[in-house]
Parts: C-alpha cells; structure tokens; sequence
C-alpha cells in the first residue's frame, strides 16, 4: 500500500476528487467591517422600532408601518451581509448543503417506525435498571444508616 491518500486504502482505486469549493474567507476588508457595522445598527434599529419610533415619528403610530419599518431594516441589513465575502461564504455554504440533502438516503416509514420502537424499548429498560440501582442503593442506605 502506498501513502498516498487520495487513493482508497482497501482498494487502492484512485478516489474521485472534486474541486473543493471550501475556502478560508478573508475577514480584513475594510468595506466588510463597514457593512457589518452598518448591517448591526439596522438589526438593533428593528429591534428598537417598536419601542422608540413612534416617539420621533408620528406616522409610526400605526401598526403597519412599524411592521414595514422593521422589514425594510432586516431587508436592508441582510443584503448589506450578503455583500460581505463571509455573506457570500454563507450563501456558498447553504446552496452545497442543499445538494449534499439530495444525495441523503432517507428510510422509509417502516424502518423509521422500528427504529423509533427499539429506541423506545431501550429507554424504559434503561430507566428500569436505573430505578432498580436507585431502589437498592437507598434500601442499603438505609440499612447502613438506620
């Protein structure tokens, strides 16, 4: 067997590699912590909206504008977070999740009804002997202390 890794150690067949689309993202852009700033402000702005503007803004009284306000800042702050390199990281990392739950095998409804009865029988066997070993060790308390 040789040492190199990108073959199979059973087989020695070669093992299909793909371009590795994970890649460190560079976290020191200037631009990048001026977006998180700014998308920071909006997101505790949102939050705050409810509370704060209808004391500055007098259209802010109806409920529906607060809800549009507070919308528009998640919306705002979200897509500030998307321009970032980590925003685009993370749209990278879903859209890859997302093909890896295709390639998932799922069990059927039969073999996950029986897998949720075994486990269900080895939780109250456990807690059996668990009430078993609590039972006597308090009866040999007892015993012991009087």
């Amino acid at each position: 067997m040789s040492n190199d890794k990108s073959r199979d150690a059973l087989s020695e067949a070669p093992i299909p590699q793909r371009n590795n689309s994970a890649e460190v993202v560079n976290s020191g852009s200037p631009l990048d912590i001026v977006l998180w700033v700014i998308a920071l402000i909006l997101l505790i702005g949102a939050a705050m909206v409810g509370q704060y503007l209808p004391a500055y803004w007098a259209p802010a009284n109806n409920v529906w504008v607060r809800v549009g306000v507070i919308l528009a800042c998640i919306v705002v702050a979200l897509g500030l977070l998307y321009a970032t390199h980590q925003g685009k990281g993370f749209v990278r990392l879903l859209k890859d999740s997302r093909i890896e739950l295709r390639r998932v095998t799922w069990p059927t409804k039969q073999e996950t009804v029986s897998t949720s009865w075994h486990v269900l029988a080895v939780v109250v066997i456990a807690a059996i002997v668990l009430w078993c070993f609590d039972y006597i060790l308090g009866w040999l308390m007892k015993f012991f202390i009087g």
